[in-house]
This record gives structure tokens, C-alpha cells and sequence, in this order.
């Protein structure tokens, strides 16, 4: 696999989940990869196996929360490698099952900064360089329940459909540019995602079961896999879209 080859990403929130799994999906597919964490102790080790693998990557700690720490990533980056192709904004404190009307607004403060204002910052600080590549890419990792809304996550629902709608607007504003920006909603065995299965022993059979395809998704091959397409040539042509990766669950689109 080499669709990627000479390019260079940064893929934040890649110290686990699904952002390593993008983030080993994008290397092994011959790009440089940027994972931007916001612990070095989560991200350095996914560096350090990429480089194992014959890879290039290093870790860089970011907290996209920051608009100073999202900039730094982006200068540190285009500083080392001359460049950047692809910006992959996954990073995300999970979201938190309330009721509206008894959710603080601290909860609110941190689903929007890590969505919404990250997104907003990734996509400031990227587009110079973005549009000086050749295929430039900016693709953000939203949810189902941004199309679809959740009675138990009230706040996780419209951070990430605000996602798709800066994916929609910045189609438009930077097509000219040559710039492709899209959204991928998926689902995924995650460790968080186990945590929760540990907690709750019968709900990974009630999520397969009411998968088409039987299963939860890969954070490598299944969510990286479709990361690696929508940064390369083959989605050349796609931009404005959400790719909802979740085996079938949902079918509104």
C-alpha cells in the first residue's frame, strides 16, 4: 500500500482508538505521520511502533483545546517536513450520558472545545499549508448521532452535526483551492468502547446484533481504511461528505 506516499498528516487525539488506528493505517499506507496526543505517554509509544514498522512518525503532545498548542503542531510539523497534506482531527472527550436539562456547562465546555473549536482551530492553522499541496485533505471525525441525535447524549448529538457542517462549508470555501474536506462517523472497538462492554457484559452482542454486518468496526482496517481513501487520489473528486462506517446500523443517509 503506498497511496500516501511522500505526504504528511497529523492526526490528532492518535495516542489510542480510533485516532492510532488512523494513524497506523495512514503510515502504513506511506505517509508521515503527526501524532498529535495530549499525553506523550499515550502518543509517543504509537510513534515508536510506527517507526518499528518502517514507518516515519513522531509524537508530538497537543491539546486541541489550545489554540496556541494546535498552531505549535502545525508550525512544528510544516518546520520538520517542509509541508503538510492531510489533517485528521479525531480528538474528542467522550461524550458524558445526561439529560439536558441537568447537564452542567462544564460538560458543554468540553464536548464543544474539543469538536467545534478544534475543528475550527485544525482547520485555521492548516490552510495555508493545505492549499499549497497538491491534494491537500482535512477530514474530521464526527458520530451517527450527529446525523441521527441521542436522547442520552444531548450535547455529544450537536457538537459533532456542527462537524458536518463546517465539513459542508469548508467544502465549498476551499474547493477552489483544491482542498477536500469531509467527515467520517463510525464505530469502533475501541478501549473505551471495552471499558463499557466490561461494565455492560450483554451490550457488544446487542450492538452486533443490530449491526447488518454482525460486528464492530476496526479502528485499523475498517475506520483507517476509510481515512486512507478519503486523503488519497481515489476521493479526489469527494468533499462535503460524511462516510458513516458502522457496518450497516445506521441507513438514513
Amino acid at each position: 500500500m503506498s497511496r500516501l506516499n511522500d505526504r504528511v498528516a497529523i492526526v490528532t487525539g492518535a495516542g489510542q482508538g480510533v485516532g492510532e488506528g488512523i494513524a497506523r493505517r495512514l503510515a502504513a499506507e506511506g505517509a508521515t505521520v503527526v501524532v498529535a496526543a495530549r499525553r506523550a505517554a499515550t502518543g509517543e509509544p504509537v510513534a515508536e511502533s510506527i517507526r518499528a514498522a518502517g514507518g516515519d512518525a513522531w509524537c508530538l503532545p497537543t491539546d486541541v483545546t489550545r489554540r496556541a498548542d494546535v498552531e505549535a503542531c502545525v508550525a512544528d510539523t510544516v518546520e520538520r517536513r517542509g509541508r503538510l497534506d492531510i489533517v485528521v482531527h479525531n480528538a474528542f472527550a467522550g461524550g458524558v450520558a445526561t439529560r439536558l436539562e441537568s447537564t452542567p456547562d462544564d460538560v458543554w465546555f468540553q464536548l464543544s472545545h474539543t469538536a467545534v473549536w478544534a475543528s475550527f482551530w485544525c482547520a485555521q492553522a492548516a490552510f495555508p499549508h493545505l492549499a499549497a499541496s497538491p491534494a491537500g485533505r482535512f477530514v474530521m471525525l464526527t458520530s451517527p448521532s450527529g446525523v441521527e441525535g441521542s436522547a442520552n447524549l444531548p450535547l455529544y448529538s450537536p457538537v459533532k452535526g456542527a462537524q458536518r457542517a463546517i465539513a459542508k462549508s469548508l467544502a465549498r470555501e476551499w474547493g477552489p483551492h483544491g482542498i477536500t474536506v469531509n467527515c467520517i462517523a463510525p464505530v469502533a472497538e475501541t478501549p473505551a468502547l471495552t471499558d463499557i462492554f466490561d461494565q455492560v457484559p450483554t451490550l457488544k452482542g446487542s450492538i452486533e446484533a443490530r449491526t447488518p454486518l454482525g460486528r464492530i468496526g476496526d479502528p485499523v482496517d475498517d475506520i483507517g481504511g476509510v481515512a486512507a481513501f478519503l486523503c488519497s487520489d481515489d476521493a479526489g473528486y469527494v468533499s462535503g461528505q460524511t462516510v458513516v462506517c458502522d457496518g450497516g446500523s445506521f441507513l438514513g443517509l
